[in-house]
């Protein structure tokens, strides 16, 4: 059983900085990809940012510049450094880790840690 364990959630002044990390049970690149989601209230969840088992990443077009994907094999984490943070950027944030083949995938999911961005 995959668990995805997020931390480093909280409320920050725009233009602040919140680092989030998850922790996998597994090791990260054994997944195709993993990375972060989010969902703002009243909106669909939408992509992030992902990094994949070959070291790509893809970042959401809001979020480009500003929020950076690593993945650390030792440790089995990936983090989400979030800087110059705005209040759009306000939703709860989920881990996720992909596995898949050529005609399957299958997502797991953490349990989400809210971010606020507000004065």
């Amino acid at each position: 059983q995959v668990q995805l364990v997020e931390s480093g959630g909280g409320l920050v002044q725009p233009g602040g900085s919140l680092r989030l990390s998850c922790a996998a049970s597994g090791n990260i690149f054994s997944f195709n990809a993993v990375g972060w989601y989010r969902q703002a209230p009243g909106k669909q969840r939408e992509l992030v940012a992902r990094i994949t088992s070959g070291g790509s990443t893809n970042y959401a077009d809001s979020v480009k510049g500003r929020f950076t994907i690593s993945g650390d094999n030792a440790k089995n984490t990936v983090t989400l450094q979030m800087d110059s943070l705005k209040p759009e950027d306000t939703a709860v944030y989920y881990c996720y880790a992909r596995r898949g083949g050529s005609s399957w995938a299958y997502d797991y999911w953490g349990q989400g840690t809210q971010v606020t961005v507000s004065s």
